[in-house]
């Protein structure tokens, strides 16, 4: 599929999740776009290691979250919570992967970005996060930051156990993240 097909057909499935349901990733659309999110791929050797994988692998995180929130009763401070988080929780790959045209079956190739700005997953995705959205919920950033659960660096499970007590959807985020990448393959 060329890749510009691809990118509108994601950006058509973003569009259905959240129209309606959450004016500010309804306004991040463009700001995502310009940033290759509904082509990127989410790595090279694992889930997602495709054109368009972060933005799949983000699609059905956010649906295991809404499905998650419903089923569970889970109260969010935002309403659309779910949402952003889901769809965001790995901005981080933004920076991580480049695709380059290459000979091959495919096309392309994902390549590792060697001029990274910052370091890091949670923590990285939390500051590109903030970048994108107006405002983020201390819960929000609490659950991008620590979205990888006990795969947390172990040297910050302290962090990550307070930010479980003090908000419980950490966890959630993290199930979510992992039905996504290792029920799902996603």
């Amino acid at each position: 599929m060329m890749l510009e097909a691809k990118e509108q057909e994601n950006i058509d499935k973003y569009i259905a999740l959240c129209k309606g349901k959450s004016h500010r990733a309804m306004q991040i659309i463009e700001l995502l776009t310009d940033r290759d999110y509904f082509v990127q791929p989410a790595g090279m050797k694992h889930h997602g290691n495709y054109i368009g994988g972060l933005f799949e692998h983000s699609y059905v995180v956010t649906r295991e979250l809404l499905y998650l929130t419903n089923k569970l009763g889970l109260v969010w401070s935002q309403k659309d919570s779910p949402i952003i988080i889901g769809l965001l929780h790995d901005l981080c790959k933004l920076d991580d992967y480049r695709l380059r045209k290459a000979d091959n079956e495919l096309g392309y190739e994902i390549l590792w970005n060697k001029e990274m700005l910052y370091a890091g997953h949670g923590e990285k995705s939390l500051i590109m996060a903030l970048e994108l959205v107006e405002y983020l919920t201390s819960e929000e950033m609490a659950c991008i930051r620590y979205h990888m659960g006990a795969f947390t660096d172990k040297q910050e499970w302290e962090f990550y156990s307070r930010a479980v007590e003090t908000f419980p959807n950490v966890l959630y985020v993290h199930t979510a993240d992992m039905i996504a990448s290792k029920v799902r393959k996603v």
